[in-house]
């Protein structure tokens, strides 16, 4: 190979090195939405992380900032429209992106202040979500993230396809499911589903917490344990596939007894409280 060969390779080369190494673009957009009555806010994105912060305020505000985007027609698109107290926001990135050398790193972020009461439905193909002090109708989905909550109460429905889900402080109905990842919750429940298809589930009910109706607590492959109230009435099934089952509060057991499968009375009993696991252990504990 001759020198000339040879030297077209390097600044070849170095032309793409230095390519690679060029910051990535950064863009940002904000708009404040004027809210009258209860804001009703619906937020989409393709690809990115969304943030939710409640607060006393009559205002939506909206943020979004991406890393290796702009915020155009051709690229991230932001389609956002009010009509009275509902706001919709859409992200949507390019279905196509390609590099000569490498990939550098590209991310959105959308971060959301809105009033503390409000309807809430927050959906994100891939993407993060995290939400504090927000009290309504709340529904978050994810195809590929985790979602994390902290003092959100009402109506709260959390999925994400793969990714762990972390809660502390709710109040009210919580129906809370992933495909694969771990369930960390604690609060007040009128009403509690969790379930997780492979992953660990430890749950804390507090104090004043009901179970009027059925509560399930379900995986398919990891351990459970649940702990509750001294005081709380409730009739308790709980079955594990392979594992075992302690308990650490007096229960009134009905029929036999077995390692892997246990059926009696919480206090006066009540709703059914419904603990199974495919393969994991359960665990039943007094707050």
């Amino acid at each position: 190979m001759n020198r000339t060969v040879l030297a077209g390779i390097f600044l070849t080369m170095l032309a793409l090195a230095t390519l690679a190494a060029t910051p990535a673009h950064a863009d940002d957009w904000s708009k404040t939405y004027q809210i009258s009555g209860r804001a009703d806010l619906r937020v989409s994105t393709d690809d990115g992380d969304v943030t939710i912060i409640g607060s006393d305020q009559k205002q939506i505000d909206a943020h979004v900032t991406t890393e290796g985007y702009k915020i155009s027609s051709s690229e991230v698109r932001i389609e956002e429209s009010q009509s009275g107290d509902h706001v919709v926001i859409s992200v949507k990135v390019p279905h196509f992106n390609f590099s000569f050398f490498g990939s550098r790193h590209k991310s959105i972020k959308v971060e959301l202040h809105v009033p503390r009461e409000l309807e809430l439905d927050v959906e994100t193909s891939d993407g993060n979500v995290v939400a504090q002090n927000v009290a309504g109708s709340v529904h978050f989905n994810t195809g590929d993230g985790n979602v994390t909550a902290t003092g959100v109460r009402g109506d709260i429905r959390l999925h994400t396809g793969d990714g762990h889900i972390t809660g502390t402080n709710f109040d009210g109905t919580l129906d809370a499911s992933t495909g694969d990842g771990n369930l960390q919750i604690s609060g007040r429940f009128d009403s509690l589903t969790l379930k997780t298809g492979d992953g660990n589930i430890e749950a804390q009910a507090g104090g004043g917490s009901k179970v009027a109706n059925t509560w399930t607590v379900r995986s398919g492959d990891g351990h459970i344990t649940m702990r509750v109230p001294a005081d709380l009435n409730a009739n308790v099934d709980a079955h594990t596939g392979d594992g075992s089952i302690t308990l650490d509060i007096p229960i009134t057991v009905a029929g036999s007894l077995s390692h892997s499968s246990v059926h009696g009375k919480l206090n006066a009993g009540g709703g059914t409280l419904s603990i199974s696991s495919g393969d994991g252990s359960i665990h039943l504990e007094k707050l």
